[in-house]
């Protein structure tokens, strides 16, 4: 539907209504030829709730939430309510949306449907001035915008006030990350509610989401406040969540290799393309690598990925030209196939809503859909460590604001690491918490204090940690439920409309084969057992290490950098990541490296292809695992005939403090601590040549940084870093 230059889409599709008589019409009418008009089909009628929703918003100005399964249409409620709107003399529609998959979904559906959309977020910055003069021409319907661009200075002081004034309505979508409760949290949802106080009176606002149990339900309906219009408190309209297409099951499998084989004897025999999740960007990298060499069509989906690709992957999965795209949660809400045909998961989401979420992709818009759970053993590790890596520390957050107390203090992410021993990321989650309660701003050139008090709510995260908790148990009671497992997720968000499905594994018995291809087995086994994987040098001093005492800045210099060297396996890794996690488990003990894990260190060296073989190796001291190190060391030593040198040493007593912490904060810990062993250097001058550095795990890199780089200063012509784990 092409629409005249300026001529919004509601005047178009409303203009075979007399002007006269156009407000005289009932709006039940009026929005029911505007729904067959943007769907194409003049039988279109709409479903219960979607007109409720849409006289709030449109006749009485209400805020509304709406709480519906995916595909039940909510788009069509705030496209139909936009365009009436739009028709009444209101400006634009601003709709907040969090994922970029979900805004290129969101923005194509509604050029399908006539209506005018333009997002702005961090992936299309070069196209911001273009949206800019076509909401000064009126010319935009609706304007779709990331949360973390509430956030940005110039938007948020330029441009956000003129939006808000000039909005007909404020569309919240995925509302459930607005809620400290809901399974996606995101900080910045948080500054909705700020703008909702900001919206002149009359503006209606909607808010979406297909999973919100009761608790999340009414911390959005607090956050939504009191309706401005004439319809009293917030509207919410709840339905059923259960989707009848869906067949749900769970397949317990002896370990990685059995479900990966599953996967490979089994994954054609799935209807239609579909989604196969996985829980670690490193088991979607190599579940995706053994399907491909198995002959299977398929694409890896991740936070690695670049967003170029993300975008070509996607397109992939939509048009059928592969038949699953391996994926972690970064692909979830909003990405739209209506026919999907299935979900596989290796591994188990943390909880039964974050379940229903990643589910809720498929059938869409076909009556089967099959949903398949391959738990597995390594499931509670991996909860726990993201569970515990976004938890808000009352420490690091006073450190923080004592660094921008002073008035006229604005220190980058990158100056504040220099600072607060934190890593980039959490660093960053903390900054955006402090700003949404108001103790720091973020302003040209990084973030200020405010002045404003802040206390750390020890009670609230100690709620929501123990409400992680109960929900990895509640999926834990999934796998094993007797009952009906559709029936399950749907009291998990409390729908009053709950009952049996008929469809499961539970209420009909198993639909899916248990069986496994002996060659699929001996494929994924294969697989599995690869080891090595690069370990990639730091090529950048961390800046403003002279605030620390360290006087190093910009590259690191040829003669003092280490080559690229090798890990036998990430510890999230399918294969060698699980004999790696009980070596480093919290509770293991410290001794020599067993044979086997060895021989899998062996081959990595006799598969690096190196240009000039090492002429002697040298470890690393370790104060947790010395037995460890020592016996990988010095194994690799004798299997390779390479003189062992011994462990660098540390004459002032080594770091002060142990792994982790940010890359300033770990450089200057371990800065200068290291010198070759005796006769080392003497040694290095008579047998110059590679040196293979050995360690236990990598995590900053910095201790191989800054050992690497004693012994090039010792005379090593290289120096190539070997360590048995890759954090992540």
């Amino acid at each position: 539907m092409d629409n005249p230059p300026g001529l919004s889409a509601a005047a178009v599709i409303l203009g075979d209504m007399a002007e006269t008589e156009s407000m005289t019409v009932p709006l039940v009418d009026q929005a029911t030829e505007i729904l067959r008009r943007l769907v194409g089909n003049e039988e279109a009628r709409f479903h219960d709730g979607q007109f409720e929703a849409v006289e709030a918003l449109v006749a009485g100005g209400r805020r509304a939430l709406v709480v519906q399964r995916t595909g039940w249409g909510k788009s069509a409620v705030y496209f139909v309510a936009s365009l009436l709107l739009r028709a009444r003399g209101a400006g634009p529609t601003l709709i907040v949306s969090p994922l970029l998959a979900l805004m290129r979904d969101q923005v194509a559906a509604a050029e399908r449907a006539g209506v005018r959309a333009a997002a702005i977020n961090s992936a299309n910055q070069l196209e911001w001035e273009e949206v800019q003069a076509r909401l000064a021409a009126d010319s935009v319907d609706v304007l779709l915008v990331s949360p973390e661009r509430l956030n940005n200075p110039r938007f948020r002081d330029e441009q956000l006030p003129r939006l808000v004034q000039s909005s007909g309505l404020l569309v919240i979508d995925e509302a459930h990350c607005i809620s400290d409760w809901g399974h996606d949290f995101r900080p910045d949802y948080r500054r909705i509610r700020d703008l909702i106080a900001q919206l002149p009176p009359s503006v209606p606002v909607l808010a979406t989401t297909a999973t919100a149990n009761s608790r999340v339900v009414h911390d959005i309906e607090e956050q939504l406040g009191s309706a401005a219009g004439t319809g009293g408190g917030v509207l919410t309209i709840r339905g059923p969540l259960a989707r009848e297409s869906l067949r749900l099951g769970v397949l317990r499998l002896s370990g990685p290799k059995a479900r990966l084989g599953w996967l490979l004897t089994h994954l054609e025999d799935l209807p239609g393309s579909g989604i196969i999740y996985s829980l670690t960007v490193s088991a979607a990298e190599d579940t995706a690598r053994l399907l491909r060499e198995a002959g299977h069509q398929v694409l890896a989906y991740t936070g690695r990925t670049d967003p170029a690709d993300r975008e070509l992957a996607e397109a992939a999965l939509k048009e059928n030209r592969v038949k699953a795209l391996v994926a972690t949660s970064a692909l979830g809400m909003g990405f739209d196939k209506p026919d999907l045909g299935f979900v596989v998961h290796l591994g188990a989401p943390s909880s039964p809503v974050a379940y229903y979420q990643q589910v809720g992709r498929a059938g869409r818009g076909t009556p089967n859909a099959d949903v398949l759970l391959l738990p597995g053993t390594e499931d509670r590790d991996i909860w726990e460590y993201f569970a515990t890596a976004s938890m808000p520390n009352e420490g690091t957050a006073n450190a923080v604001l004592r660094e921008l107390a002073a008035p006229g203090t604005v220190l980058s992410t990158a100056a504040l690491e220099t600072l607060v021993n934190l890593k980039r990321s959490p660093l960053e989650l903390l900054l955006k918490v402090l700003s949404v309660d108001g103790a720091v701003r973020k302003v040209g050139g990084g973030w200020e204090g405010t002045g404003q008090p802040w206390t750390y709510d020890r009670d609230r995260y100690e709620r929501i940690a123990k409400a992680r908790v109960a929900e990895q148990n509640a999926m834990l009671d999934y796998e094993n439920t007797g009952g009906c497992r559709m029936e399950f997720l749907a009291r998990e968000l409390d729908d009053p409309a709950a009952a049996p499905c008929g469809r499961c594994d539970t209420c009909a018995g198993a639909w899916y084969p248990d069986t496994v291809a002996a060659e699929a087995t001996e494929s994924a086994g294969a697989s599995l057992q690869r080891a090595g994987v690069e370990l990639e040098p730091r090529a950048m001093w961390p800046s403003g290490m002279s605030r620390l005492g360290v006087e190093v800045k910009g590259k690191i210099g040829p003669a003092e950098a280490n080559s690229t060297g090798r890990a036998l396996a990430r510890l999230t890794d399918l294969g060698w990541g699980g004999r790696l996690r009980e070596i480093f488990g919290r509770d293991s003990a410290d001794g020599p490296l067993d044979p086997q894990t060895l021989q899998a260190c062996v081959r990595v060296l006799a598969e690096w292809g190196w240009t000039e073989r090492p002429v002697a190796v040298v470890s690393i001291p370790s104060r947790s695992r010395p037995q460890l190190v020592h016996s990988l060391a010095r194994g690799l030593s004798e299997i390779g005939r390479l003189p062992y040198l011994g462990e660098l040493a540390v004459p002032g007593g080594g770091p002060r403090n142990g792994p982790g912490g940010n890359s300033a904060f770990r450089l200057a810990d371990v800065w200068d601590q290291f010198q070759v062993p005796d006769g080392g250097e003497a040694w290095l001058a008579e047998n110059p040549g590679p040196v293979l550095l050995v360690d236990d795990l990598a995590d900053s890199r910095w201790t191989l940084t800054v050992a690497g780089r004693a012994l090039r200063r010792a005379g090593a012509a290289s120096v190539l870093p070997f360590v048995l784990a890759l954090k992540a």
